[in-house]
């Protein structure tokens, strides 16, 4: 029986960190507001230092996310798509903290067929590919992670072949924390009607999205939208922008369904979003992705030496 191992989605917000056991079931987990963004590289060592003192016995250590980034602990490159388990584990970089091995799991880059245009992404692929080994995602189609950053990624053959990312929800936040739309905002977006209303202005792209949210202003001024509806309508309008994005690249036909992974409000957005729009979608659980996603790579790896 092999040893218990720690798996750690390092952000630039967050720290989570999860003991595993050798078929990757969840024996003890740890988060805080530790995020790389938020450290130097003291911080990040006695970050891990903290970690082993809870987990003294545990075996490897993996990690994913910006503590590969070039604000990370190392930077650690790319993995190109089209790529599959096998791809990622290959190019797992290991690295030293705290005296110890820490094996970093690469982000995936991409050059889009249908435009030609590079992306990047460093944390999702763990989910991805953890899910896909559970049976979880399609092994062809579309895979949505709505969030800050959200991905729309396509899978073929159970490996991901590119990917989209929409800044939807950073936009979001921002827009509604300070300036002139934060102004007219009075209530937390929810579903309804304004949402609705947003998400088939956005989707429809009647004008561009630099006018379409000033005149979300222009709405609550002229009485057209309470203010208490203007979040929601903001924020369908940029969800419905992200979507006819995303169509653009990847059209979906009517047999299809959009997987969507992630925290469930705002899956239900995009759910109730894409439904508008008269896309199917169904809603992935991914409070165990990360972790899934590590036992994937433990097991393809056969646990490298700690």
């Amino acid at each position: 029986m092999g040893r218990d191992f720690i798996a750690i989605n390092w952000g630039s917000s967050n720290f989570r960190a999860y003991l595993l056991d050798h078929v990757g079931v969840v024996r003890d987990a740890f988060a805080e507001p530790a995020g790389i963004a938020s450290l130097d590289r003291d911080g990040m060592a006695a970050q891990i230092v903290r970690l082993l003192r809870r987990w003294p016995d545990a075996g490897t250590i993996y990690a994913c996310g910006m503590v590969g980034s070039n604000v990370g602990w190392e930077e650690v490159g790319y993995a190109e798509c089209p790529i599959g388990l096998d791809g990622l584990t290959a190019n797992l970089h290991a690295s030293h903290i705290a005296g110890r091995t820490m094996y970093i799991v690469p982000g995936l880059a991409c050059r889009r067929e249908s435009d030609g245009a590079p992306d990047i992404m460093r944390g999702e692929e763990t989910e991805l590919f953890g899910l896909l080994r559970a049976g979880r995602l399609p092994r062809d189609g579309i895979v949505a992670l709505p969030g800050t950053h959200s991905k729309w990624v396509r899978i073929a053959r159970g490996q991901v072949i590119e990917f989209m990312t929409a800044m939807s929800g950073e936009i979001f936040d921002r827009l509604t924390a300070a300036g002139m739309l934060a102004s007219i905002v009075a209530a937390p977006a929810a579903s309804g009607t304004a949402f609705a209303a947003g998400t088939t202005a956005g989707a429809g792209r009647s004008l561009g999205l630099g006018t379409q949210l000033f005149g979300v202003r222009a709405r609550v001024i002229r009485n057209d939208l309470p203010r208490e509806d203007a979040a929601s309508y903001l924020r369908g309008l940029l969800i419905g922008a992200e979507i006819a994005d995303a169509m653009a690249l990847y059209p979906i036909r009517r047999d299809q369904v959009v997987t969507l992974i992630g925290a469930a409000p705002v899956c239900a957005l995009y759910a109730e979003a894409l439904a508008r729009l008269e896309i199917r979608s169904v809603t992935v659980d991914a409070g165990d992705a990360t972790a899934q996603g590590f036992a994937a790579i433990h097991a393809a790896t056969a646990g490298p030496s700690p």
